[in-house]
């Protein structure tokens, strides 16, 4: 979004009235006993609540109606999904009020707003929200002709600036049938910490270089940390750094959009393994790496764009994939610094990430009704060198050998059959 300072001020001053009017329905649910309806049935109380609160809160009839409304139900979703967390065994607190800095936007349901993009130049438009006037826009990206535009969600990032969020209905693509997949439409991804990813067709694409983002967000926090907190110094100071980070997750979220764009188009089937992030971060080693990567987030935007073109993204068991040998299956033990496999027992030897790419596709392959078959042989790639230059595109140079037992697709089994 492109606002003027008044609207900027304006803007400001909404967000800033829905927050409000979230912590008094809170603090009117609150008030009611459990006794006098569920979770929603009390949300809905309150929210009828709103036109009397107009009357002598008459600020509120500046702010759209269908904005105030939404934050009242939003309570009952705040209250909910904790609780679900809490049946889950995690420990979850209490829902609290909101302070300014932690409510940052606020969102038009199903009416209210009106996107008009055809005034001025190619990817520029205005947005009108009702009791806000037309604001200019700059378009990220072009909206399907036949979309429809369901919501509108108005964010102030910390670094100041407005975004507005849309949110469309459109048809999802048919995914092919399990029967009619083949294993060059599959691919399995081993998650490094190295490499990003490594693919089971010999594909290594490197990690993110942000070390210059690092550095520069190091000495800017420093420099964050010797303001008076609070001043007017300090408040720049925490622009330059909110700017800093906002970069950076900016690079990594292009990265992951055009990896995942990438594989979801290529193939019609993507295997991960479902790592346990939270374990491997509680351990010793290269904590700050491994958060950094950000794989679970990395396999959600791999299902978003399957959803969106039509392709399977399946996670998989991730024990073991690193040891076990794709070739008979027996465990071998490496160190984190040992990067080749190689196995005692039948002599396979590849890339340790490789391999465990290989092992993902091989277990995922089982995962949607796909099972191994004797009667076909497959070739196996050995890594014997690499070429390519830039280390996010390396090309495998591999010499093959045909193995019996390898996988392939067959028919899914019935459960007649299965019994």
């Amino acid at each position: 979004m492109l606002p003027n300072e008044e609207q900027r001020d304006t803007l400001d001053w909404t967000r800033n009235t829905v927050r409000q009017v979230y912590n008094h329905g809170l603090y009117r649910f609150n008030q009611l006993d459990e006794s006098e309806g569920t979770v929603k049935q009390r949300v809905r109380q309150v929210r009828n609540e709103l036109p009397e609160l107009k009357t002598w809160w008459t600020d509120l009839k500046d702010v759209y109606s269908k904005v105030l409304q939404t934050h009242i139900e939003r309570i009952a979703r705040n209250i909910e999904n904790p609780r679900k967390l809490k049946s889950k065994g995690y420990n979850v607190g209490s829902l609290n009020w909101k302070k300014p800095r932690e409510f940052r936007s606020f969102t038009y349901n199903q009416s209210g707003f009106k996107l008009d993009t055809k005034s001025g130049p190619n990817g520029r438009g205005k947005l009108r929200l009702s009791k806000l006037g037309w604001i200019p826009i700059r378009l990220h990206r072009d909206i399907l002709e036949n979309a429809e535009i369901k919501e509108v969600t108005v964010k102030k990032e910390p670094t100041g600036a407005w975004y507005a969020s849309f949110c469309i209905d459109v048809e999802e693509p048919a995914k092919p049938s399990v029967e009619s997949l083949t294993v060059d439409d599959c691919v399995g991804i081993d998650l490094g910490v190295l490499n990003f990813i490594h693919d089971s067709n010999g594909l290594s694409v490197g990690r993110l270089d942000l070390s210059d983002d690092r550095d520069r967000l190091e000495r800017e926090q420093r420099a964050l940390s010797r303001k008076e907190y609070e001043s007017k110094n300090w408040d720049r100071q925490r622009r330059r750094v909110a700017k800093i980070h906002a970069r950076m997750n900016e690079k990594k979220w292009d990265f992951k959009n055009k990896l995942a764009h990438y594989y979801t188009t290529h193939y019609k089937a993507v295997f991960f393994e479902d790592l346990n992030v939270k374990g491997m971060l509680e351990g010793p080693q290269n904590a700050r790496n491994k958060a950094e990567v950000g794989w679970r987030d990395l396999i959600s935007i791999f299902k978003h764009h399957g959803r969106k073109n039509g392709c399977y993204v399946v996670t998989v068991k991730s024990e073991r994939t690193t040891l076990n040998c794709v070739s008979c299956e027996t465990s071998v033990y490496k160190p984190l610094w040992v990067r080749e496999h190689s196995c005692p027992t039948c002599g396979f030897k590849t890339d340790r990430d490789w391999n465990a790419a290989l092992n993902v596709l091989s277990r995922g392959l089982k995962k949607p009704g796909v099972v191994h078959s004797e009667l076909m042989p497959v070739e196996t790639a050995t890594a014997v060198s690499t070429d390519g230059g830039e280390s996010s595109s390396i090309v495998v140079d591999a010499s093959r050998v045909t193995e019996a037992g390898s996988p392939v697709l067959n028919e899914r089994v019935s459960a007649s059959r299965a019994g």
